[in-house]
């Protein structure tokens, strides 16, 4: 026996408003959709981890998407795991860096092309409701894409460092690559186009532009002559913790030796090799963490060797191996040129190891000299030793721990309050 049921017209009403009522009213329930964007995630830098911390974060406000012409592993992770599109080429993209390429601003040129060769991301950008982008290679093609309808946010780390300063002209001992007027001419297409795009982007009434830092943030303004707030990178206290439990030190299996630790790829800007003539007679041994070249690891060991300076070149760490490298380390010291923000020093309270670092760019941010580390003068080294004394001393490092770790909290440091400050300055 069959049973039929019939639905009249006060039944069917209430079916209606069931169903609607779980559906967005007018849609004003949906979350706005964010595109975050970046060239390159691969290279895993500093400016690359902060980026993956914080996206998870942002879903608290957005329905979160990513564009990039490289992804990385730990990008590709995350994104897995939290429900993320990434949108990305076929074949990774790197800069070009050939001597042509230089000249007619290939990177702007290839990077376009690859933007264009993401699977649907031109299609569909007009469907988002908000863009945060942020510098490095590729990114000026990117702002080129955004509606000039959608709010977008340029997190701008710093003004190009090839086209607008020498730092990266030089060679590991600061000698210049080539004369600078070579170096002007070549480039002068690239700035060109920099200058340009940066300033139109930064002129729309519904675009906007931070730096990582007081010092990034006033060289943006000198450099194009734009409006540029402050947005500070976050540090996770969980990845970067003293508590490893039983993992094995990589630097301990190669020396006993006391050593301090620097962080960048080697060249000049990060002043690795001054880092090891400031070493030479104190007998500390040096981690150096980010690679290089083999022509420049090699010279850094030369230089290293004939300042009785034992260093260790670190491979390519994990979070938590470089957590440990870290906190067994005497200190974590830089003598960075122009740095416009620097994680290290977060991560180093993180921690809870002394930071020593230059007095210089954006490291004044977040270090106050005597409370949570050592702010030092480039030249004075024998501060420098006097503070690496400083460092063995147990009262010293549970000091500047202690305030290190405020300091994170004072600056509203963790990727959640970061996250939350792009949503506040997307709401602008």
């Amino acid at each position: 026996m069959t049973a039929s049921y019939f639905l009249n017209k006060t039944d069917i009403l209430i079916v209606v408003k069931i169903y609607l009522s779980h559906l967005p009213n007018n849609m004003s329930d949906r979350k706005p959709s964010l595109l975050v964007a970046k060239g390159n995630i691969n290279r895993m830098g500093g400016a690359e981890r902060d980026l993956i911390r914080c996206l998870p974060h942002l879903q608290q406000w957005y329905d979160v998407s990513v564009a990039t012409l490289n992804p990385s592993t730990e990008l590709s992770n995350i994104c897995r795991d939290k429900d993320i599109k990434i949108f990305a080429p076929p074949t990774p993209w790197n800069p070009p860096n050939t001597p042509i390429s230089q000249i007619f601003d290939g990177v702007h040129k290839s990077s376009t092309h690859s933007w264009n060769m993401c699977e649907g991301l031109v299609e569909t950008l007009g469907n988002f409701d908000c863009f945060h982008i942020v510098s490095g290679d590729g990114y000026l093609a990117m702002m080129e894409l955004v509606p000039k309808n959608k709010t977008a946010h340029l997190y701008l780390h710093e003004p190009h460092r090839g086209y607008h300063e020498d730092s990266l002209h030089r060679k590991l001992n600061g000698k210049l690559k080539r004369p600078s007027l070579v170096t002007k001419f070549v480039l002068s297409k690239g700035r060109k186009n920099d200058l340009s795009i940066v300033r139109k982007f930064a002129n729309h009434s519904t675009f906007l532009v931070s730096g990582n830092s007081s010092y990034s943030a006033q060289r943006s303004r000198d450099v194009y002559g734009i409006e540029c707030g402050i947005l500070h990178p976050c540090v996770d206290q969980e990845e970067y913790s003293n508590d490893v439990g039983d993992l094995i030190n990589p630097m301990k299996q190669t020396t006993q030796a006391e050593y301090v630790v620097t962080v960048g790829t080697a060249n000049w800007a990060k002043a690795t090799m001054e880092t090891i003539s400031m070493l030479s007679g104190t007998g500390i041994a040096l981690a150096h963490v980010g690679g290089g070249t083999d022509a420049e690891k090699a010279q850094l060991q030369k230089h290293a060797k004939i300042n009785s300076v034992q260093l260790w070149i670190a491979p390519r760490l994990s979070s938590s191996e470089l957590a440990k490298v870290m906190s067994d380390a005497l200190a974590i010291v830089s003598m960075a040129h122009k740095e416009p923000f620097g994680l290290t020093p977060i991560e180093a309270f993180s921690i809870g190891t002394p930071a020593i670092f230059v007095d210089e760019g954006g490291f004044r941010d977040t270090i106050i000299d005597g409370k949570c580390g050592r702010l030092i003068a480039r030249e004075n080294i024998t501060e420098w030793h006097a503070a690496l004394d400083q460092a063995r001393d147990s009262e010293n490092r549970k000091n500047w721990s202690k305030y290190g770790r405020n300091r994170i909290l004072e600056l509203k440091l963790s990727p959640k309050q970061q996250a939350e400050k792009i949503h506040q300055i997307l709401q602008h």
